[in-house]
């Protein structure tokens, strides 16, 4: 599997840095692992529009899902003529959400552009190809932790989460962890919420990941200071997740 950091910024975009959006692909198969506001344009640079088979949303917060309005207008609109119905995965309610977002009917929504299918606690199942399974996370609203495998590689996005039992568990034994680092020790105190870099480092240990990638840091944050603050608990490869890197899952860093 190759990952492409799309955006990976928290909470909101910063300059030359879209929110939450990872690209996969496997074997010619495309999935995007959330599409935060400001991501869809930068995901263009990587990969056709129309070459994406499935999006998968870890939850409903507007960084993490906002750009899928301005995907339904492409996929409706676009001069060539409608795109086909591309399958995105969500919590359950991600239908009616997008829809409201876009001042939609609710009943009819996106459903012409987008073969919703939502899920309503852990799961496994197969998109494109990948196996993918899925673990309820701790955070405000329903919010899901999300490992894609490919043949012997595995790589886990925590989406946001704070520390918790279940990220372990998915995350055991992945090659890349992608894990959130919104929080910096000491000056946020907002409990079931978000994870610190210390947070994020003793995750990663304890479930014994081979790389650990820093990312959700919100455009306020300090990145050398959340570095260091994973470097208390965990000792392996450890990296900013940015714009543009790109890692092969399961053999090392691809450039970026």
């Amino acid at each position: 599997m190759k990952l492409t950091v799309i955006g990976s910024s928290g909470s909101m975009p910063a300059p030359g840095n879209p929110a939450s959006c990872y690209l996969v692909e496997a074997a010619g198969r495309r999935i995007v692992l959330d599409l935060g506001n400001g991501s869809l344009g930068e995901l263009a640079r990587h990969v056709s529009l129309d070459e994406v088979d499935a999006v998968l949303l870890s939850h409903l917060h507007a960084d993490h899902c906002l750009d899928l309005c301005a995907y339904y207008v492409y996929r409706r609109y676009h001069p060539d003529g409608p795109r086909p119905p591309l399958a995105v995965h969500g919590p359950v309610g991600t239908a009616e959400r997008l829809a409201r977002a876009y001042d939609l009917d609710e009943g009819a929504g996106m459903a012409d552009r987008f073969d919703f299918h939502e899920w309503g606690g852990a799961a496994e199942f197969e998109v494109a190809g990948l196996r993918v399974s899925l673990a309820p996370v701790l955070h405000p609203v329903p919010a899901f932790a999300i490992r894609v495998e490919y043949d012997e590689a595995s790589l886990v996005y925590s989406g946001d989460t704070a520390a918790c039992e279940a990220l372990v568990v998915l995350a055991r034994g992945a090659d890349v962890f992608l894990a959130e680092a919104s929080f910096h020790e000491g000056r946020d105190h907002h409990p079931d919420l978000h994870m610190t870099g210390r947070d994020a480092g003793e995750m990663a240990a304890k479930a014994g990941v081979g790389r650990l990638l820093l990312t959700h840091l919100p455009p306020w944050n300090d990145p050398v200071r959340s570095v260091r603050e994973a470097r208390a608990t965990w000792d392996g490869p450890l990296h900013l997740a940015r714009p543009g890197d790109r890692f092969v899952v399961g053999a090392g860093p691809a450039g970026g």
